[in-house]
């Protein structure tokens, strides 16, 4: 780009986002033979996803098979399904299903990914017909070498704590957390990045090597529309939120929005979020951008009220892209000796639930006093929890962090967190009994296969992964947050990623991929990696589509592979 205020250019495809929905369509659309030109709004790239846990959710992979352990296509449609409430749009399922297997086959091919099975994780809700309790539906992108990158490696998108991990490194993954200084050394010498570092990394390597270099710093705000079909985006290009720089990007055949969600725009959160979301876990640049742009060219929209739901916790002084951080509350409600309570200081749910399951029991309205009943809440646990897990960053053994508040007893913890401190005592005794009895009565803890993949390693497989009594001084708290890690609601599309309007047509040169997009799932969140598998779906039918679509190509397109 010049230093005029003003410029313009023409390519086969516009692609807005760097997160792996844009990323993926942009190399889709070149590997189609299109001329793509590829614009971030943040200064980074890899939007939520560089900072996630990379796992991407696909049944029927080829893994599965060469594990001899195969999928099928009714097992997985009867799942999703059987989350859906009715509300996932049957076409789009099916083309999920249909797309899933080649799209890893093709990846694989074109990028240096090497997908691997997650041993033994099950989807989130395994005993849901179709469900797998012993997993084979999640692959982790495992470690990518960023020296590769060259001066790229600074400009994507770092996780403070998981950069250096494998998702089975994580506490998600049935990690621990940490590395031992040997592996840690060994992997910051060869700059190794795991979870979505490792995905993200690849597919920029093979962008960068077709010759597509993303322009940062660039926020799209208005879609360029002639005689009813997209023609382009104008984009406010500049460094340091100055936006100085107007460029009008000219798309031949399409513009594919893949911008995230909206859950950083407060007033968007307020108009169509079911319930309160306080803490998203996010990029901070998803701010709506592209469901803006794409309601003011008549979209439809579906899924509104939802997001990807997940408790989280804030630690005092910690921050991320220069907003406090939300950290999700993943390991420690699932461990033995932790119970979560509301302000009545009763339990409200199974703790050890999936994060975006977990979620809706913090939007139950209370008709008395019509507020939310289990906000705020808190998460408890006992002196034995933390001598032998540690808690927030501080590992087994070490002093728990000052920050955390403390007790000596149960009402006096009661007492200083403002918590009924009857009802306290009582749901602690009866959470001692249910553990004494080995079985949850209430919410079922510890029943499902996923539960008790969580918690305690020691015990993986067992009800003792996760009920254990909480009855040894002293007893913390931390206070849990509703947060989200993306919202899930945005233009409808069909299955090439087209954005539909309000007569169900396609509006002509116009896509929308990942969080920028209805989610092609609806409700259903299938397992670990529930929001990044149908995005490289998708985020692949896009871009395959928008190069074919419209004008002949120009002749400056490029194959990948």
């Amino acid at each position: 780009m010049d230093s005029s205020p003003f410029t313009s250019s023409e390519v086969d495809v516009v692609v807005l986002g760097s997160g792996a929905a844009g990323l993926v369509a942009a190399l889709a659309a070149v590997d189609a033979g299109a001329n793509v030109a590829l614009f971030e709004k943040a200064d980074l790239i890899g939007g939520s996803t560089a900072i996630s846990g990379g796992v991407c959710w696909v049944p029927m992979n080829h893994h599965m098979d060469e594990a001899g352990t195969p999928d099928s296509r009714e097992a997985a449609l009867a799942y999703l399904h059987s989350l859906s409430l009715g509300q996932m749009n049957p076409a789009l399922a099916e083309a999920f299903i249909g797309g899933a297997r080649a799209t890893v086959e093709w990846l694989e091919a074109v990028t240096e990914l090497e997908f691997t099975l997650i041993p033994g994780y099950p989807d989130y809700h395994p005993e849901h017909p179709g469900g797998r309790p012993a997993g084979g539906r999640s692959l982790d992108p495992g470690l990518f070498s960023y020296e590769s990158l060259g001066p790229w490696a600074g400009r994507v998108a770092k996780s403070r704590r998981s950069a250096r991990l494998r998702i089975t490194d994580t506490t998600l993954g049935g990690g621990t957390g940490f590395l031992d200084d040997a592996t840690l050394s060994y992997r910051e010498e060869h700059d190794l990045r795991g979870c979505g570092a490792a995905l993200v990394g690849p597919l920029l390597a093979a962008l960068l090597g077709a010759g597509v270099e993303p322009v940062l710093d660039a926020q799209a705000t208005d879609l360029v529309i002639e005689d009813g079909r997209v023609r382009g985006v104008r984009l406010a290009i500049g460094s340091d939120g100055g936006r100085g720089h107007v460029h009008v990007a000219h798309a031949r055949q399409g513009v594919i929005i893949a911008t995230g969600g909206f859950e950083w725009n407060p007033e968007l959160v307020s108009a169509f979020l079911r319930g309160p979301m306080t803490a998203p876990a996010s990029v901070p640049s998803n701010e709506g951008d592209g469901l803006l742009m794409a309601l003011r060219a008549g979209a439809a929209l579906a899924n509104m009220p939802h997001a990807w739901w997940a408790p989280t916790v804030s630690v005092p002084g910690d921050e991320a892209f220069g907003r406090p951080r939300a950290t999700l509350l993943n390991r420690e409600r699932t461990l033995p000796g932790s119970i979560m309570v509301n302000r009545a200081g009763r339990r409200f749910a199974n703790e050890a639930a999936n994060y975006n399951a977990l979620g809706g029991a913090f939007h139950e309205l209370d008709p008395v006093d019509f507020g939310y009943r289990n906000l705020p809440s808190w998460l408890i646990f006992d002196g034995r929890n933390a001598r032998e897990f540690g808690s927030f960053g501080t590992p087994a053994g070490t002093p728990i962090a000052p920050w955390i508040t403390r007790a000596e007893t149960i009402p006096e913890l009661a007492e200083t967190l403002g918590i009924d401190a009857a009802g306290l005592v009582g749901t602690i005794a009866r959470w001692n009994s249910f553990v004494d009895a080995g079985d949850d009565a209430d919410f079922g803890r510890g029943r499902s296969a996923y539960d008790r993949w969580s918690g305690d390693g020691r015990f993986r497989g067992e009800v003792a992964s996760t009920l254990g009594s909480l009855d040894e001084a002293p007893y913390f708290a931390v206070q849990v947050h509703s947060g989200t890690l993306g919202t899930s609601g945005g233009p409808r599309t069909d299955p090439d990623g087209r954005v539909l309007d309000t007569t169900g047509s396609a509006i002509p040169g116009l896509f929308a991929v990942g969080n920028a997009a209805a989610a092609p799932t609806a409700l259903a969140y299938g397992g670990a990696g529930g929001t990044l598998g149908p995005i490289i779906v998708f985020g692949r039918a896009a871009g395959q589509a928008a190069a074919k679509s419209g004008a002949e190509r120009s002749a400056g397109g490029r194959t990948i592979g």
